[in-house]
């Protein structure tokens, strides 16, 4: 199925600001461009990042970057698909068994999860991963859950947790797998 060439959300809520993407294949994976805007906290930043994924939509690669009132930073991951990550090129233990980069910047990122998990309706993973938070770019585990709930006219269903934020929500996603609306984060608006 051939992805669209950019996506779009308006983040709301938690943080008022945007996000567009552009996806383009590379090699037997995907290569994706992204940007996200936003005021947080009453603090503006920004984060761009590029981000390789192989043909299991597993992140290979991630560059981050993020700019606030208190400066500009970057981060670089590296993962070999299998769970082991290099981060700034130094092993990165705390994150072993994680297969996928979120961005607490993005709501796109958790299109990976649903990706390289496959589930069935019903079925239920655990999908910890390597996570970055905005705008300061620290890189920490963070232990997460999808549950594929049944499926409507637009596509799919996800109950999602992540227990350390005491966060839950019913993610909904269209037919290429990208999140359409991420309750109290952001909503898809192209």
């Amino acid at each position: 199925m051939e992805l669209p060439p950019f996506a779009a959300w308006r983040h709301h809520d938690a943080r008022e600001g945007f996000e567009v993407v552009f996806l383009r294949p590379e090699g037997t994976g995907l290569r994706v461009d992204g940007h996200t805007a936003a005021v947080e906290a009453g603090e503006g930043w920004a984060v761009e990042y590029a981000i390789a994924l192989d043909a299991r939509w597993r992140t290979r690669r991630a560059r981050v970057r993020g700019r606030s009132a208190t400066g500009a930073r970057e981060v670089t991951l590296e993962a070999d698909g299998e769970g082991a990550w290099r981060v700034d090129g130094a092993p990165a233990p705390e994150l072993d068994g994680c297969l996928d980069v979120d961005l607490e910047s993005s709501s796109f990122t958790n299109a990976f999860p649903v990706h390289t998990l496959g589930l069935a309706t019903g079925a239920a993973a655990d999908a910890p991963a390597a996570y970055v938070r905005a705008p300061g770019l620290a890189v920490e585990r963070l232990e997460q859950r999808y549950r594929r709930v049944e499926d409507d006219a637009a596509g799919e269903r996800y109950d999602y947790a992540a227990p350390r934020f005491a966060f839950a929500a019913r993610l909904a996603y269209d037919r290429f797998g990208l999140v359409l609306d991420y309750p109290g984060i952001a909503v898809r608006v192209a």
